[in-house]
């Protein structure tokens, strides 16, 4: 494990800053909160957004990754994190394209056809395209196997129906990943099958779910006699679980950490502001132990995160090892924006944006820190993921495992 940059991953790095500070002000957007969490979405954001994608796109930096002949630069994963940890200094709108270029296009590079690689590949790297991922549902939790919206074959199409739940961003999404059960006759993790489908075709539904944060980026999303074609299938029929799991995979490394900076500088900042009746909160020797705790935490992370990052610079995927990295940024996430708001005291419940320290960036973390630790898979399904296959503990006992997915036990 090398921490530090090889001379031309050096080069790399002072090449993509020069342009950053050259380009990235002029699309410099609002500091604070996440345009995917508004109730209505905010088309001019929307529009800064594809442009500063477009942007990044025609200068070689949307997926660096690609190869040419996809319209990226043939460049490498490591480049790709370099990247994306010099953009993460500047306050730019990415959410929108993160599910669809972190997580749905590798999958679709690697298991489409040619003919479904060519149709979405530029589009989504130029930000004219959105997704979304349609895997949760509202009996399965976070097991992604008890998938119950059912696809059925009809000549060459499918009909797909049910229900998915926690779908980040349907409401604006123009397509998505969907994991449908195809057999109910074999065990739950046999019978899946994975589709991208239109998410504005007849009978796709989308309901977004008001959140305490006051967003709504959450959404249910009801399949009622959707009917797609087989072109549309992501690998072999009841094959879905191994494609699920590669884009869970990118996920998990999309949401682990890698290529952005940590957040408790502003924590950090805002201690300084803060007095207290023996000077700055800085000073105070609880918070000092908290900062400690914290720091321990998040250079833990750096150093497992360049594991990731060597294997990355080897050209491997990423494995497991991934999942440490989600669950610990969560966790650090939620507890740097509840101490925050103690900081605050009475102060804390203003969540104003032209009020609130740092335009109310830490009362929104705070209400939407809950969700980042479900999302991707909940706390308890990252232990297990770390348990058994980072640390070669035994498995836990599933009783369901060989059991055909109809036979499985259902509630009344």
């Amino acid at each position: 494990m090398d921490f530090n940059d090889t001379p031309e991953e050096a080069a790399y790095r002072a090449k993509a800053r020069a342009w950053l500070a050259d380009n990235a002000p002029k699309y410099e957007i609002r500091r604070v909160g996440s345009p995917m969490a508004e109730q209505a979405v905010d088309l001019e954001d929307m529009a800064r957004a594809k442009a500063w994608q477009a942007k990044k796109a025609e200068a070689g930096y949307a997926q660096i990754t690609w190869p040419k002949e996809w319209g990226g630069p043939g460049g490498t994963p490591i480049q790709s994190v370099i990247f994306s940890q010099e953009e993460g200094r500047y306050n730019l709108t990415t959410a929108y394209f993160i599910i669809g270029l972190s997580m749905c296009l590798p999958v679709v590079m690697t298991v489409g056809d040619e003919e479904t690689r060519t149709r979405f590949g530029g589009p989504a790297l130029r930000g004219d395209d959105i997704w979304c991922q349609l895997f949760s549902e509202p009996s399965g939790g976070s097991d992604v196997a008890a998938v119950r919206t059912r696809a059925v074959r009809d000549g060459d199409d499918w009909v797909i129906n049910g229900q998915k739940v926690w779908t980040s961003g349907a409401h604006y999404s123009d397509y998505g990943f969907i994991i449908t059960r195809t057999d109910p006759d074999v065990p739950k993790h046999k019978g899946l099958t994975m589709f991208w489908i239109d998410m504005k075709a007849p009978g796709v539904e989308c309901h977004p779910i008001h959140q305490m944060s006051g967003g709504a980026h959450f959404n249910q999303v009801y399949l009622t006699d959707v009917r797609i074609s087989d072109k549309q299938r992501l690998g072999d029929v009841n094959d879905g679980w191994r494609v699920s799991m590669m884009t869970l995979m990118y996920e998990r490394l999309a949401a682990s950490g890698v290529g952005r900076t940590q957040g408790f500088d502003d924590v950090v900042n805002l201690a300084r502001e803060i007095q207290t009746a023996d000077g700055p909160m800085l000073r105070n020797a609880s918070f000092r132990e908290r900062l400690a705790d914290w720091h321990v935490q998040a250079e833990g992370m750096k150093h497992t995160l360049s594991r990731t990052l060597t294997a990355l610079s080897r050209g491997d995927t990423p494995g497991p090892e991934s999942s440490i990295g989600k669950l610990v940024l969560a966790n650090l996430s939620q507890d740097l924006a509840n101490y925050a708001m103690e900081m605050q005291d009475e102060f804390g419940i203003v969540s104003d944006p032209a009020l609130a320290p740092l335009q109310a960036a830490f009362q929104n973390a705070l209400l939407g820190s809950p969700g980042g630790r479900i999302a991707g898979g909940t706390d308890e399904i990252m232990r297990n993921i770390i348990a058994e296959r980072v640390l070669g503990l035994p498995g836990d006992v599933r009783v369901d495992k060989n059991l055909p997915f109809k036979d499985i036990p259902q509630g009344a």
